[in-house]
C-alpha cells in the first residue's frame, strides 16, 4: 500500500536549500516513481504564493496523479486551536499547527517537514499526539525527508 505523506511548504523549498537539497530531491524522486502519494493543501498553495519563482516552478512539476489535495475545514481549524490552547505551540506559528491538523484530520500516514522548530520536534510531536489521542484521533508520524530514506547495503 502506498504511503500517503502530507508535505508542508518547507519540503518544497528544500529543493533549493543547500542544507536540505540532496534529501529533498531523493524524497521527491520517490513521488515521481509513484512510491509515495503526496498530500498537499490549500494552505500550502497559499504559502507558495509568496515563494520565489524557482520554488513555484518546481511545485508545478508535480503531477496530479502524485497529489492528493486536502482543504482547511472547520474541523481542522478547531483541532489547530486546541494545539494552541494546550500550549503545544505558540500563536505566532499558526500555519505550522494548521499543517499538523490538516495531516491529522485527513489521516496522513506521515507528515514530512524541514521545520524543526515547530513541527519535527519531539516535545511538540508528543504534545500534538497527546491531544490527538484525547480527541479520539490517530497519532501522527512526523519526520524530515531524510528520515524517510531507505538505506541499502
Amino acid at each position: 500500500m502506498t504511503q500517503r505523506i502530507y508535505i508542508d511548504t518547507s519540503v518544497i523549498g528544500g529543493i533549493y536549500d543547500t542544507e536540505f537539497d540532496i534529501f529533498t530531491k531523493m524524497f521527491f524522486d520517490k513521488a515521481f516513481r509513484s512510491e509515495i502519494q503526496l498530500m498537499i493543501s490549500d494552505l500550502l498553495e497559499e504559502e507558495l504564493m509568496n515563494a520565489p519563482d524557482d520554488i513555484k516552478a518546481f511545485y508545478k512539476t508535480l503531477q496530479q496523479k502524485q497529489l492528493e489535495f486536502v482543504r482547511l475545514t472547520r474541523n481542522v481549524i478547531d483541532l489547530a486551536e486546541l494545539y494552541i490552547s494546550e500550549k503545544v505551540v505558540g500563536e505566532t506559528s499558526r500555519a505550522d499547527w494548521r499543517h499538523i491538523a490538516l495531516a491529522t484530520i485527513n489521516n496522513a500516514d506521515v507528515l514530512v517537514s524541514w521545520n524543526f522548530r515547530h513541527i519535527v520536534n519531539l516535545k511538540r510531536i508528543r504534545g500534538y499526539n497527546s491531544i490527538n489521542l484525547r480527541e479520539g484521533l490517530h497519532t501522527l508520524e512526523i519526520r524530515s525527508p531524510k528520515e524517510l530514506m531507505e538505506y541499502e547495503n
